[in-house]
């Protein structure tokens, strides 16, 4: 099943927060500060303060502070935000390999949000549209180009996070001529990222960006998890934080 990109913008009170999703990037923004508990995100995230600081903090290292802040994947973390925010989410196939996170100083951030098309002070519009490409041509211009991927992970990648998420990696894996064992063994080799972490991630997504329309239960449904409790483990791990904070 393919999924068209989504967008949606949610208002109450003095909160207005706003999701996109396209092929380069999957946005979040809100209008206030936040902080989001311990988690590991299996992509990339670049988090684009409004005139504040990113805080980063590691178990058991300094916290890391800055104008903006791009976080490599995988990497066990806890962070927050001291005003507005914008944070991006890249596939971690789609820049290059980095085990740190990267200090942006103010002047890299207030390109990328312009980039973005995002000029308020308090993030995106309930109704302003954001370029995503342009957002993640400007982040790789930072980061620089990635390693191209063996075509038949390329292919196994994009139908598990994006065109057929339900398709058995059985399927996948004969349907690009390998094992499903040395399918795994090479999406590990070129991603670093298990393939089924990569379909849960693919899958989260879904569902976020079908909350503002439904339950937390049916999202979980038809992004093809077990059930909401599946959907809430998954976002707490996966961005620290739970569907609900992402609802009215």
């Amino acid at each position: 099943m393919i999924r068209s990109p989504r967008a949606w913008a949610l208002e109450q009170n003095d909160r207005r927060i706003v999701f996109a999703s396209s092929p380069e990037a999957t946005m979040f923004a809100e209008s206030r500060p936040f902080r989001v508990a311990h988690h590991r995100l299996p992509a990339w995230k670049a988090v684009l303060p409004i005139g504040g600081h990113a805080q980063l903090l590691q178990p058991g290292r300094p916290m890391v502070a800055a104008p903006g802040l791009i976080v490599p994947p995988q990497l066990a973390h806890s962070c927050a935000a001291t005003s507005p925010y914008l944070a991006l989410f890249i596939d971690p196939w789609l820049l290059p390999s980095c085990p740190e996170p990267i200090r942006l100083d103010a002047g890299e951030v207030r390109r990328l949000l312009a980039a973005l098309g995002t000029t308020d002070s308090d993030g995106p519009g309930a109704g302003a549209g954001v370029d995503l490409t342009a957002g993640y041509t400007e982040l790789r211009a930072l980061t620089g180009r990635p390693s191209p991927l063996d075509p038949r992970v390329a292919h196994a990648v994009d139908l598990c996070t994006s065109r057929d998420p339900d398709l058995p990696i059985t399927s996948i894996s004969t349907e690009v001529g390998l094992s499903a064992p040395r399918l795994r063994a090479l999406v590990r080799q070129d991603v670093g990222i298990a393939l089924t972490r990569l379909r849960r991630w693919g899958r989260l997504r879904t569902a976020i960006g079908d909350l503002p329309d439904s339950t937390a239960a049916l999202a979980a449904a038809t992004a093809g998890f077990a059930d909401q409790a599946h959907l809430t483990r998954t976002a707490r791990d996966f961005i620290g934080r739970t569907p609900a904070s992402l609802q009215r």
